[in-house]
């Protein structure tokens, strides 16, 4: 069933920029980060497009904003893939990622996991930050070095939501006790693997 249009275009005023999120947290979780465009969104939420711009920045900067994410994991990821050889690529982006985790902001960011975890409702949260901001942010990265980059950028997500999940929210020792270079070291190697492995017969599996 169509949603009904709002009369007009409204200007902003305490309540616009609510509206806009909710609008972007519908579209965003309904359709996904790459369909959704910001005029798209400024028609659901009844408002004039340059209203986003002046709230919010970026498409980017509305999506962290949507799901309440306290930092953009995207530039680290990227700064850590980003030239060089593959190997080795591994210890240094679990390095990254378990520095961004133990920082200041974990405990927002584990508010975000939590939620997303225990409300079906909310799962796009992780689907989508983990799809944009990480797998994306890998196939990106590596995209030009290694063969069939969608498949290979999916386990390494997948490494990733599991350290989360066991070191941070279950606290599985002796993963949650380990330092950042401990981590590094034992999963580094696996994310190495992950980027090197034959995996045709993965591809296209249904």
């Amino acid at each position: 069933m169509a949603r009904s249009k709002r009369a007009g275009r409204r200007s902003g005023n305490p309540d616009t920029k609510a509206e806009i999120l909710a609008a972007a947290r519908r579209l965003f979780a309904e359709e996904g980060f790459e369909s959704v465009s910001m005029r798209r969104i400024a028609s659901e939420a009844g408002v004039d497009p340059s209203l986003i711009h002046h709230y919010f920045g970026s498409k980017n900067d509305l999506f962290l904003a949507a799901i309440e994410l306290p930092l953009d994991p995207a530039p680290e990821v990227a700064a850590v893939l980003e030239g060089g050889e593959i190997e080795g690529v591994g210890e240094r982006l679990m390095h990254a990622f378990v520095t961004i985790w133990d920082g200041p902001h974990q405990e927002k960011l584990l508010a975000v996991v939590r939620t997303s975890l225990s409300k079906p409702a909310m799962s796009f949260v992780l689907r989508q930050m983990f799809e944009h901001r990480i797998v994306k942010t890998v196939e990106e990265a590596i995209g030009d070095r290694v063969d069939h980059v969608p498949v290979r950028a999916n386990f390494i997500g997948s490494q990733i939501f599991g350290l989360v999940v066991t070191r941070y929210i279950l606290k599985l020792e002796p993963i949650a006790s380990l330092g950042e270079a401990e981590l590094a070291e034992t999963i580094g190697p696996t994310i190495d693997r992950y980027l090197t492995m034959p995996v045709e017969h993965l591809v296209d599996r249904r």
